[in-house]
């Protein structure tokens, strides 16, 4: 969901010299005694003052690599950054058969405009089409702003980096050395198409979670999701960062980081990092996907963002916005004349970390929930100094459960610490500050005057971790009942190094590289 974009690319030009050198001793020998010449003083050693080395930097490969079949790459020159040169091998417009991409030394990918993956399978096919693989380690940037990439419905990605080689999609801006920790607008970013059951159909007369109820990607065209097929396979995303995504593709509409779209349960996404989107960090329409280990740094609008009727489970969320900079953290469907439609969004999140720093925005608090969605919020760790952190909208949004309208209930907090403003609770549309309080408090082991102690902006500190944790599992199978709140236990819990990219927004430590540069080796 849209909102204040901000662009900035400016160009890094400073660079930093070391020169190291050493001395020796200085001490004078005693003369010795008696009638013995004194003994001579050996010269000292010198210490060779140290060659400074240069940084690797990468040369171009003298070719694209060929690929098994007859989807091949186009050779787009060569690109230069601070990281060296590479040779610039381009994707197709569309893959047509099953295709790996291989990580090959001195060869980065990019994306000309909007990539395809399969044709669209319609929501009624079964099985896969066409499958792209995608090695650990390989870049992949936007060569336009206008570039991303569409996994059509009947077709799969897999894309499977490890934690010490992920798999890095980015824009133009960051392989040549402009992007810095404000940039962000470079390109689309990553779509997956489904068919998984959706509400809001594009036909006025199709029936919400069939075969008939279908919808386009916002500000695209032909990038039709939906189907009546929950446990529907889109493919693999694990250890991937998505930079600097959310070019405007028309008026008003912009791609997010990732945005998973009637994508179903069988779909693996995990250990996903999205940094400095434009718009959203992920944003799910519809579907069954289920999703874990997600870091979400710097994003300008909303970091999580579900709508038209998804049911999933999601576990382990650091969200941490640029100061200044962002709307929500959660926002959670639309007020619109459709939001009765079923199947009714019903979205369960276990051990998050939200830290929000914007003082303006126009969902105005951390977590706004409305258009009658129904949400389960447990273990989690939120910081809002300058925002409410709680808003619901709408009276049907807290409407008792009742199975023949697929409504789970009232938004439902177990185990939610909360360190928020003087007014912690806004309503909306029908709902009173203190109805938002009162469903808040409903829950078990809720707080939201926590203290915070955070140390480096979301690992649990000394009153987080005195927080007890409510037994995840108790609500479905993919969740686990790790015994704490928030998305990472300690100092000692490291699940997020390596794999991401650090920034001035949130740093995980040495394993991780910048966001600005990409690897060498």
């Amino acid at each position: 969901m849209a909102s204040f974009k901000r662009t900035s690319l400016i160009l890094l030009t400073s660079c930093a010299a070391l020169a190291l050198g050493a001395c020796g001793a200085s001490d004078i020998a005693s003369p010795g005694e008696g009638n013995f010449p004194p003994t001579p003083t050996p010269s000292p050693t010198s210490t060779p003052t140290p060659t400074p080395t240069s940084p690797v930097l990468v040369t171009p490969a003298a070719s694209c690599p060929t690929l098994p079949g007859t989807d091949q790459l186009v050779n787009a020159g060569t690109i230069s950054g601070p990281t060296g040169e590479y040779r610039n091998c381009a994707f197709p417009a569309r893959f047509t058969s099953n295709t790996q991409i291989p990580r090959t030394t001195g060869v980065i990918y990019s994306l000309p405009g909007r990539v395809d993956v399969g044709t669209d399978q319609l929501a009624a096919s079964t099985g896969n089409n066409v499958t792209l693989t995608i090695d650990p380690g390989v870049v992949v940037f936007g060569a336009t702003g206008v570039s991303f990439l569409a996994v059509n419905r009947g077709n799969r990605i897999d894309a499977v980096g490890t934690p010490t080689r992920p798999i890095i999609f980015t824009g133009r801006g960051n392989v040549t050395g402009a992007a810095t920790d404000d940039t962000s607008q470079l390109w689309g970013g990553v779509v997956l198409l489904g068919r998984a059951p959706i509400t809001d159909c594009l036909a006025p007369l199709a029936t919400p979670g069939t075969t008939a109820c279908e919808r386009d990607t916002e500000g695209t065209s032909n990038a039709l999701y939906g189907g009546a097929t929950p446990a529907d396979n889109s493919g693999r995303m694990q250890y991937v960062q998505i930079r600097y995504s959310g070019f405007i593709l028309s008026a008003a509409s912009e791609l997010q980081g990732l945005t998973p779209s009637g994508v179903g349960s069988d779909t693996v996404i995990d250990h996903i990092q999205v940094h400095n989107s434009s718009d959203d960090g992920i944003e799910v329409f519809g579907g069954r996907v289920n999703m874990k280990y997600l870091v979400l740094t710097g994003n300008e609008d909303d970091n999580l963002d579900t709508d038209v009727g998804y049911k999933g489970f999601i576990q382990y969320v650091i969200a941490v916005q640029r100061a200044g900079v962002g709307d929500a953290m959660i926002e959670a469907d639309s007020d619109n004349t459709l939001e009765e439609n079923t199947p009714r969004q019903n979205t369960r999140l276990a051990n998050f970390t939200f830290v929000q720093r914007s003082t303006t925005g126009a969902d105005l608090a951390a977590i706004l929930i409305r258009g009658s969605a129904d949400y389960t919020l447990v273990n989690g760790v939120v910081s809002s100094p300058n925002l409410a952190c709680l808003r619901i909208s709408r009276a049907n949004t807290l409407r008792a459960a009742d199975p023949a309208l697929d409504e789970a209930g009232p938004p439902r907090f177990e185990s939610v610490s909360m360190s928020c403003p003087a007014n912690p609770f806004l309503g909306n549309s029908g709902v009173t500050d203190a109805q938002v309080r009162a469903t808040f408090e409903a829950g078990t082991n809720n707080i939201s005057n926590l203290t915070s102690t955070l140390t480096n902006g979301y690992i649990n500190g000394a009153n987080e971790t005195a927080r007890p944790a409510f037994a995840a599992a108790t609500l479905g199978s993919f969740f686990v009942s790790p015994g704490y709140v928030g998305a990472v236990k300690d100092a000692t819990d490291t699940w997020y190094a390596g794999w991401t990219c650090n920034s001035a927004t949130a740093n995980f430590g040495a394993t991780s590289a910048a966001c600005t540069t990409l690897p060498t080796t």
